[in-house]
Formats: C-alpha cells, structure tokens, sequence
C-alpha cells in the first residue's frame, strides 16, 4: 500500500515538474517574442489611429500598396478611383431601390463592390470574404450550373412547345454573341492598349446573350484573366435590363406594331414538357457535348418541375438554392468592381462591346418578328416586342416586354408569349458557349 503510495507521489511530482519546465520554455519563448512597449503621447496616439483609417489612405495615397492580387496599385486606384467606384455602387442601390432595376442582381453586386473598395481591409483578396467567395463558386463555374439548375425549376417551356417559331426570335437575338465577338476583334486591333486575343473576343462576345451564367462558364476557360471584367458588364447588363431595352424597342417598331394582340397559344400536355428537357439534352449529348454541364443543370431543373414527384428537390431549386446562390454570386461579381481592375482600359472595353451586342441581339429578335411578320397571315401576327426577349435574361426581358406593351393597350397581355423566345435565348446561348468552347479545344 505504501509502496503504491510512493510511486503516485512520485508520478504527480514528475507531472508537475515536467509542465512547470514546458511553461518556462513558453514564457522564454513569448518573452523573447515580446516588443517592449514604449509610451507615446496622446498625440501619438492619434496619429497612430490616424495611419490606419481609411480617410488617409483615400486622402493620402502611398508607393507600393498592394492591390488584392499582390500587383501595385497606381495612386488613382487609391484614392479618387475608389470614390469614382463607390459613388457607382450606390447607383446600383439607387436603380435597384428606387426604380426596381433586379435589386436581387443589383444589391449583391453593388454592395460587393462597395466592400471591395474599402481600404486596408482586402476583403477581396485571396483570404478576404470575397475573395474565398469568388474562388469558392466563379472560377471553378460552380455557381454558374446551380443558377442554370435553378432557372430550369423556375422555367416553363410551355410557351416555347405551344409556338415554336418563337424559338427563331431567340436564336435571331443570340446575333449579339457573334456581332459581339467582332467588335472585340477589331477594338483590339485599332484602340491602342487593348489587344484581345481570339480566345478572349470570344469569351467576350457571350456577353451579348446577356447570359451572366453562361459568360462566367465560358470566360473561365477561354479567357480566365479576363473572368471578373466579363462577369461584372454580363451581370451589369442583365440588371439593366429595364433601361437599355424598351427604347431600342420603340424606335424599331411603331405605334400600330406595338399595339397587335397575339392569339391565345394551345395548350400543351404533361408529357410533352416532361419529354422536352430529355429531348434536348439527348441533342445536347450527340451533336454538342461542350455545352452538357450548362443544358444538362437546366434540364434536371426543369425535369424535377414538370415530373411532379420531387416537388420538395424543385422548391428548394426555384427557391432556397438558387437564392443563397445569388447572394454568393453576387457578392463574388461585385468584388470585381475594386477600382484597380475596374477602371482601367481593358474592363472598359469589354463594358462598351457587351452594351453594343446586348444592344444588337435586342435589335436583332425585333427585326426577326418584323421579317417573319411578313410572310405570317394577319390572323397569325407577331407582336414585334417579344424579339427583344429573345437575349438570355430570363424572366427579366420578358417582364420588360410584357411592361412595355401594356403601356400602349392595357388589355395587351404579352408576358406569356415572350417567354418563348426568353427561354428559346437561355438555350440558344448555351448552344453558343458550346460551340465556342468546341472550336477553341
């Protein structure tokens, strides 16, 4: 017993003694670590709380700060770029507060800008909140195939089966895409500071389908250098949606055009909207595989909806998923509006190529609906107006032409029938991003 005694004794002692010697090795190790603290005055003080605030570091930019990505950033970045790009962000909150511009595009986007720009914090840096965001979902085309996935849900094709040449107005607007690969070519040729290569004019000119998705998916493997510009003008653009379109629309068509009422479209069966998705992704998988990851997460989509037996999976893709994506993607495209990668000439370019070929495929759907108003019969016209939805941004430009009609004849109810060509353009700019994507393989 006393033997036993001893040797718990002995065990405690050597417990003790080994933690006391573990805690000393600590304390001469933070010790050694330790600065010494020397006192300063309180207007020290002030200064030194001074140095770290974001008024000196906008009023009184300095050589050799590092933007996010490590590179330095020009003394204009520093100071009045970052107010130029703030006093934009609160645009955005403007737009899409006051004048309902797709505050669920806008807001994200606008407020990731706005902390992008905060000095010091680098939250749009590689560790930053954003950054970690934008590396989380963007680069790796992640979130763009679970947006796609969630406009599936949310799409009824109904419209596109029940008039199928409207599918033509949406491949006449995807002309933005190919006017927009043009444009990009030959600003690199005559503007002296941009020389896009023929990768990066193609994964410019998806801007023109005003597909953020899509932009994204194709930018980050034809043209990643070039990811957060694109992201940011498609984005932009599709937000803007309700500003750029309806005066293209009224200048192109006239009063009399505005005002046709179209006829009640039939009305198509379960089996046939269950069969559809199938059939393109069938398509899909024969003629053109580069484009599966983008139409295969917009037919399980849209499968999962009109199955009607997992309507617990399509809630939560029309719902809870696609909106917490939103809130990433967001966020991660606003982080590209720092006021070094923003205002410089490159991302200007690409803004003023994607505002024409956004532009030019609304044009273009217009012009189609006039074109195939003439060979129709007068019981059989088309309201030229639903050719402006045929661009990509769904359900957004077929809201806008639904708008746009009722402002000339109340009783004109069009949204139905420019959801043909709206999800006619979903398609037809994945079909687009493929065969890019196959040519440059």
């Amino acid at each position: 017993m006393k033997k036993n005694i001893l040797v718990g004794l002995f065990l405690l002692f050597a417990f003790f003694t080994t933690t006391s010697f573990a805690n000393a090795g600590t304390d001469v190790v933070s010790t050694q670590e330790k600065q010494p603290y020397h006192s300063k005055t309180m207007g020290e003080l002030v200064e030194s709380f001074y140095a770290t605030t974001g008024i000196k570091a906008l009023l009184q930019p300095q050589v050799g700060v590092k933007d996010s990505h490590g590179k330095d950033m020009t003394l204009f970045a520093q100071g009045a770029g970052r107010v130029i790009m703030i006093l934009i962000c609160f645009l955005l909150f403007y737009l899409a507060i006051k004048k309902g511009f797709e505050p669920l595009l806008l807001l994200p986007i606008g407020f990731g800008g706005l902390l992008a720009n905060i000095p010091i914090a680098n939250m749009a840096g590689h560790d930053g909140m954003l950054g970690i965001i934008y590396s989380m979902g963007i680069t790796n085309q992640f979130f763009p195939l679970l947006i796609f996935m969630g406009v599936g849900a949310m799409t009824d094709f109904g419209p596109l089966l029940a008039n199928p040449k409207t599918a033509l107005l949406g491949g006449a607007a995807q002309f933005g895409i190919f006017g927009s690969l043009v444009g990009a070519v030959l600003l690199s040729q005559y503007v002296p500071g941009i020389n896009f290569t023929l990768e990066q004019a193609a994964a410019i000119s998806i801007i023109g389908g005003a597909d953020g998705p899509t932009s994204i998916f194709v930018a980050s493997k034809l043209a990643p250098e070039l990811l957060g510009a694109i992201a940011v003008a498609a984005y932009s653009y599709m937000a803007l949606v309700p500003l750029i379109q309806p005066p293209i629309m009224r200048v192109l068509t006239t009063m009399k055009e505005r005002k046709i009422k179209m006829p009640a479209t039939r009305k198509v069966s379960k089996l046939e909207k269950i069969v559809f998705p199938l059939v393109v992704l069938t398509l899909t998988i024969l003629i053109l595989p580069d484009a599966a990851p983008l139409i295969g997460a917009l037919c399980l989509g849209n499968f999962a909806r009109e199955s009607g037996v997992v309507d617990r999976l399509s809630d939560t893709m029309q719902n809870a998923l696609i909106n917490i994506v939103t809130i990433f993607l967001g966020l991660g495209v606003g982080s590209k509006l720092a006021s070094e990668q923003f205002l410089v000439a490159e991302t200007m370019g690409i803004m003023a190529i994607g505002l024409l070929a956004f532009s030019a495929g609304t044009a273009m759907g217009v012009i189609m609906a006039k074109l195939m108003n003439l060979v129709s019969s007068k019981d059989n016209q088309i309201n030229p107006l639903i050719g402006a939805a045929g661009v990509s941004a769904v359900p957004m430009a077929a809201r806008v032409v639904s708008k746009e009609g009722q402002l000339y004849d109340k009783s004109n109810i069009l949204l139905m029938h420019a959801m043909g060509p709206n999800v006619a353009g979903v398609i037809g700019s994945a079909v687009a991003a493929g065969v890019l994507l196959s040519i440059f393989k």
